[in-house]
């Protein structure tokens, strides 16, 4: 299976309860992917010399891949992508308008 989702990589997501909202991808890894700003969790840190008030922190979560389209800046919404050849290298391209995406 081909890797459609990459790091910086503009999402969105397409089920559960941040269904629509956009993201830049800061991770991928074992079919999830860690989405800025989304699926965010609270966690709880333990007081130490760094942080000696203790408290709670917000961070991302990951998120299925196949819960996430790549976002295309032509036509303004998530799209499903095909291969394009470019010489050796093989680049994504959007299947509705043809926009190719970098890396």
């Amino acid at each position: 299976m081909s890797i459609r989702i990459k790091k910086g990589d503009t999402v969105v997501v397409t089920v559960g309860a941040a269904v629509g909202k956009t993201g830049k991808v800061m991770r991928v890894s074992a079919g999830r992917a860690v989405v800025e700003g989304l699926n965010l969790v609270k966690k709880t840190l333990r007081k130490t010399q760094d942080n000696p008030q203790g408290g709670i922190a917000e961070k991302e979560s990951p998120i299925e891949i196949s819960n996430l389209m790549l976002y295309c800046p032509d036509c303004k919404k998530g799209v499903r992508t095909g291969a394009a050849r470019d010489g050796d290298k093989r680049l994504r391209k959007c299947r509705a308008c043809g926009h190719l995406f970098e890396g």
